[in-house]
């Protein structure tokens, strides 16, 4: 490390708001280069709610420069395919070859529990504090930024940094309140035994104005689900909202083969609603930055919210790292982040259709998939090379 190293992060008191993914990955990256982190986190212990995450190559280079692509491949699926199919008899429409694809470049199947767990032991490791129980209510930010925390005590640091996700408290300190769109979608999550032995591809049955992803996670016992719905009515925000399995079933009651034996598994589900936020226009101001769902919150339908966090994550330690100050560091971060999450974020906007589409327009774009998929597969798997075999972590 050289001298600005020095002088922009070693010895800072950085403080991270979130023990999420972002928060976690954050804590890594800024701790390597010097930095004494403390991360606040809300709840009365590690843990994520939720249940699948697919790592792609982007996510996965940050997680091997930080050591940790071996405890990934140990605790994970490495997934061989995406196959897209019909939601009636669940045949096969389009078959993605990952390992001709990603000509070496892993794509992995995690649960999220088991991601927070990877990188909570490399926290602690690193000598990182963790304080649980801490609640943020408020953040000043300015050259001595300050965390006012709902049980009324306050904390002072060289840096915050917002990981605090959809409602961060953070990203309303540089940007202001807003109102986020609902997309009119819903979505399911769930986990079922793997009955159906399915293998370690990602599975996407496609119907109309809706659709279920299932792939396997840890070894292959179990199936992570996520069915998707249009509908006006409205369903909150967030993965903790239970909802009765059978309301699944009926909203996807017309998908056959693999689906309908999945669906019937579903003893346990969790109900939420799908909204746009806008990417924030200010990612830093003073000495408070943020990143992940705090700065670019994603619909799903890309895979890349954790893997944003994890890039974000490691661009912001070496922006910080490279810079003469703390300011310059952090207008670099976000220069080198926003035009790409919200890039991402438009992609992921815009596919969901792809996988909702009705008579008589399914049949032919299915027919135009399979010609495609047999006359150019390389074009149909490159069309987002862009998002996963960008490097964060490699030579610029």
């Amino acid at each position: 490390m050289g001298s600005t190293t020095q002088m922009a992060l070693s010895g800072q008191k950085v403080t991270i708001l979130g023990a999420g993914v972002a928060g976690l990955t954050a804590a890594l990256a800024l701790s390597r280069h010097g930095a004494q982190v403390t991360v606040l986190e809300q709840a009365n212990a590690i843990s994520e709610v939720g249940a699948g995450l697919q790592i792609s190559p982007n996510g996965v280079a940050v997680l091997r420069a930080l050591g940790l692509a071996e405890d990934l491949a140990w605790r994970s699926q490495r997934a061989r395919a995406v196959v897209l199919r019909s939601h009636r008899s669940g045949s096969e429409v389009l078959r993605l070859d990952l390992d001709q694809y990603g000509a070496g470049l892993p794509f992995y199947l995690v649960h999220r529990h088991d991601l927070i767990s990877i990188l909570a032991d490399a926290v602690r490791s690193a000598g990182i504090k963790v304080r649980l129980l801490q609640k943020a209510a408020k953040v000043d930010p300015g050259p001595q930024p300050v965390v006012h925390l709902a049980n009324g005590a306050q904390c002072t640091a060289d840096l915050v940094i917002g990981a605090d996700g959809l409602h961060s408290k953070a990203r309303e300190a540089l940007n202001g309140a807003y109102t986020p769109f609902f997309t009119g979608q819903v979505a399911w999550r769930a986990t079922v035994p793997n009955t159906l032995d399915l293998g370690p591809e990602a599975q996407v049955f496609m119907g109309p104005k809706r659709h279920l992803v299932a792939y396997p996670l840890r070894d292959g016992s179990r199936v992570n689900l996520v069915a998707v719905q249009e509908r006006r009515e409205w369903a909150a925000e967030g993965w903790n909202h239970r909802d009765d399995p059978d309301n699944l079933r009926r909203a996807f009651s017309m998908f056959g083969g693999a689906a309908a034996g999945l669906l019937q598994q579903a003893g346990e589900v969790s109900l939420w609603g799908l909204f746009r936020h806008p990417v924030a226009e200010t990612w830093h101001q003073g000495r408070v930055a943020i990143l992940g769902d705090a700065a670019h919150p994603t619909l799903p339908f890309m895979a890349q919210g954790a893997n944003m966090a994890l890039e974000d994550a490691w661009v912001l330690g070496e922006s910080l790292a490279a810079a003469d100050s703390i300011g310059d560091g952090l207008a670099a971060y976000q220069a080198a982040r926003r035009d790409r999450a919200a890039r991402v974020i438009g992609a992921a906007n815009g596919n969901a259709w792809k996988y909702h589409l009705r008579a008589p327009l399914a049949w032919p774009a299915h027919q135009i998939l399979k010609l495609g998929s047999r006359i150019a597969p390389q074009k149909l798997a490159g069309q987002f090379d862009w998002i996963y075999r960008h490097d964060v972590t490699g030579p610029a």
